[in-house]
């Protein structure tokens, strides 16, 4: 019989000390956010860096300067009041105001660290925060980071820097659930409140909690919101392992099911499936985009495919 957890969910609430549940920052800790930074910092110098800064271009226009008209300018930007008061044609330049505020809402519930790959969904999440981080800090925008459960566990505000960007790494990495859950709603209303400017806010879960549809709605309207639905191969679909024992990743209860029967890998697949367009209808509705990645597997395309899908639709 083969023993395997599951990330099955509830979202009970019991607070206590996020510092409880933490890694000690060990050298093998120190290690993997090094390892996690340079391979984000490989694939921003070759890919990314171009392509985010395509997709955000930062809040609007700043005007920079006025300077003398030369043939072939655009005449929209003649600067009238400039003519009328020298009599000489200047044009209006501008610079782009980036200001742009970046948080990753991350989702560091028990099943984050569930499933049959090696490396788990937390691992993941983590490496796809550092490119995007990373991708933010060389366009001079800020970084923040809100970790979730069945709570709002720990909120770090928003800077710039590299070293900025390590932390973030490292809160990610050592973080470990300080109540049980996983609470979408809770982590979106206390962001909301929290930060009042607009930002883009990347939530990073496996998403098979429930999510109050309304709160989704009010974190859209006030951010730029994107999924990214992180997932271990079992949570898609289960091996055909025969009678094994599935215990939910919280709360430890357990179940024995039989997956050489192909009824229970379809129903169990199909549960799947339908969670999945349901929650593609309800990002559509809302025009919440969605980055997908899989454990074990590279998530480059992915991020790829998201750039290059918002960069034409804007």
């Amino acid at each position: 019989m083969v023993r395997l957890r599951i990330p099955f969910r509830r979202t009970a609430a019991a607070p206590r000390p996020a510092s409880a549940f933490d890694d000690p920052l060990t050298p093998e800790l120190l290690a993997r956010v090094r390892a996690i930074e340079l391979r984000a910092r490989r694939l921003v110098n070759t890919l990314f860096l171009g392509e985010y800064h395509a997709v955000f271009r930062g809040r609007g226009l700043e005007f920079d300067e006025l300077r003398p008209y030369v043939p072939g300018d655009d005449v929209r930007a003649l600067d009238w009041n400039a003519y009328a008061r020298t009599g000489e044609p200047f044009i209006r330049r501008y610079r782009e105001d980036r200001d742009l505020t970046v948080i990753f809402a991350v989702d560091v519930s028990a099943s984050q660290f569930a499933g049959a790959a090696p490396v788990p969904k937390s691992a993941l999440a983590a490496e796809i925060a550092a490119v995007l981080a990373l991708a933010a800090i060389r366009n001079k925008d800020r970084v923040g980071l809100l970790l979730f459960a069945g709570r709002p566990q720990r909120y770090v505000r928003p800077a710039g820097g590299a070293t900025h960007v390590l932390r973030v790494i490292r809160e990610i990495l050592r973080a470990r659930p300080a109540h049980p859950g996983t609470d979408l709603a809770a982590a979106l209303q206390y962001l909301v409140g929290v930060q009042r400017r607009r930002a883009t806010v990347f939530l990073i879960s496996d998403f098979l909690a429930p999510i109050e549809p309304a709160r989704l709605r009010a974190a859209a309207s006030r951010h730029d919101l994107i999924a990214v639905t992180i997932r271990d191969p079992v949570d898609e679909a289960l091996p055909d392992a025969g009678i094994i024992t599935v215990a939910d990743a919280e709360t430890g209860a357990a179940l024995e099911l039989d997956t050489s029967s192909p009824a229970v890998r379809d129903a169990y697949a199909r549960r799947i499936r339908q969670l999945d367009a349901d929650l593609a209808a309800l990002f559509g509705q809302l025009g919440i985009d969605d980055i997908r990645a899989v454990t074990g597997e590279d998530y480059v395309p992915a991020l790829l495919r998201f750039f290059r899908r918002r960069g034409a639709a804007a």
